[in-house]
């Protein structure tokens, strides 16, 4: 690791919806009130993407913009050779579909995917929009898992792969489970950004890229909010 945790923040331009560059923010913010030196490093559209980083953060997208992504990615597998190492990657929205073998999307075009984690996603027959909350599977991390789903992106994990939760209100990958896991890649339908409303979820890939358990940190703020999205999701 070099002197400071880098985060590469990957294709903003294509794959930001909802807000997900705060995901990466959120990264950096916890490592420096702990003293940790962090930085973010975009990595633009028609950039190469570096493999020397700590820490991929990839955001959603439209089915085009998702497109244009993983034909960048495909070009530049700075991140996959990163992956390859044990780098920490979070794929969120569009991230799960372009992370796995293949992605079809909603005009029945099925494309290749990364092949980074096991599985494959495909339209579903609605879309999946409102709070979701999920309890974590095999005690991954404390507290349930709250955030935004807009999609319509139904994913289906292979054995090497496991769910990051298991769904108690909304829809998530399929109805009954949400995310994945597999190795340092973790990756999650939610928005919200996720990071902000899941703090556990920040520090736990930071213990990944450190190889240290950060200290807690005890913010009001961050309390209120998860106190106030649970209640919207009627938990």
């Amino acid at each position: 690791m070099a002197s400071k945790v880098q985060i590469a923040l990957v294709l903003p331009d294509l794959l930001g919806t909802y807000g997900d560059f705060g995901n990466a923010v959120v990264l950096e913010k916890r490592m420096t009130w702990r003293g940790i030196p962090a930085e973010i490093v975009p990595v633009r559209f028609g950039e190469p993407v570096p493999d020397s980083c700590d820490i991929y953060v990839v955001g959603g997208g439209e089915d085009t913009a998702q497109t244009l992504a993983v034909r960048h990615l495909r070009d530049h597998p700075g991140m996959q050779r990163a992956a390859s190492r044990g780098a920490v990657i979070l794929g969120v929205c569009a991230g799960i579909q372009i992370f796995g073998e293949k992605f079809t999307r909603a005009d029945d075009v099925t494309h290749p995917g990364l092949g980074l984690v096991d599985s494959s996603s495909h339209a579903g027959g609605s879309r999946a929009i409102g709070e979701v909350v999920a309890e974590p599977v095999d005690g991954l991390f404390e507290g349930l898992l709250t955030g935004f789903e807009n999609h319509q992106g139904r994913t289906v994990i292979g054995p090497s792969a496991r769910p990051l939760a298991r769904v108690k209100v909304g829809t998530g990958n399929d109805g009954s489970v949400e995310g994945l896991v597999q190795g340092r890649i973790l990756c999650t339908y939610l928005h919200g950004p996720v990071l902000p409303r899941n703090p556990q979820i920040a520090d736990l890939l930071i213990e990944w890229a450190t190889g240290t358990k950060p200290q807690p940190l005890d913010l009001e703020a961050v309390t209120r909010l998860r106190q106030e999205r649970a209640k919207a999701a009627g938990v």
